[in-house]
């Protein structure tokens, strides 16, 4: 009864939000980040700021996409419509990430990207969330449900092992893991045992 007093206004009021609220709202820390560049308010370290900052906004969008279903099991707060919005979002940040190290970081020297692979192996943990990302982006959309069919399910389950290694790229690549590093990897593992036992 309880779950139904939060629950139901809370699904009456988003059902009237049309989901490219949820892009335009999406663009918001992109804007931020233009701003700080631009007020100076980026960092001492201009780049890593900004690839920090497109990273951890990208950590934010996908495991929010993670927890729109216990979400729902556990409050009955009905945020599905989103997801789809809410996970091209994220991709559209790990993409900027991985531009920001490419263009800003490297400056297109693609003779020093495999070096600097060696030397900072957790980029290799990065990338491979990219790759894992990709066929989801691309088949975020009706026809690609319609043609995939049950496969397309089991093609999303790409998105846990993505969240991972997103995850740990961004513990591995800290001198020391802080507390919210900590706690990252707990909202991690707990929507994980949520998955697991159908939560």
């Amino acid at each position: 009864m309880q779950m139904n007093m939060i629950s139901t206004p809370v699904n009456r009021a988003t059902r009237h939000v049309p989901t490219w609220i949820v892009y335009l709202a999406g663009l918001i820390p992109l804007v931020w980040i233009v701003w700080l560049v631009l007020s100076g308010g980026i960092g001492v370290d201009p780049v890593k700021g900004i690839e920090h900052r497109l990273g951890k906004d990208a950590l934010w969008f996908l495991v929010g996409g993670l927890a729109i279903t216990p979400l729902r099991r556990l409050t009955g707060i009905n945020l599905i419509r989103y997801r789809r919005a809410i996970g091209l979002l994220g991709f559209f940040y790990v993409a900027l990430h991985l531009l920001a190290w490419v263009v800003l970081d490297m400056a297109l020297l693609w003779g020093q990207l495999l070096p600097d692979l060696y030397r900072r192996p957790y980029l290799l943990f990065g990338i491979a969330a990219f790759v894992l990302l990709v066929p989801l982006a691309l088949t975020s959309n009706k026809a690609s449900i319609r043609k995939l069919g049950r496969n397309w399910r089991r093609l999303h389950m790409l998105v846990y092992p993505a969240v991972i290694l997103g995850v740990v790229h961004y513990l591995w690549q800290m001198k020391v893991i802080t507390q919210e590093g900590w706690i990252w990897a707990g909202v991690l593992t707990l929507f994980l045992v949520l998955r697991l036992f159908r939560v």
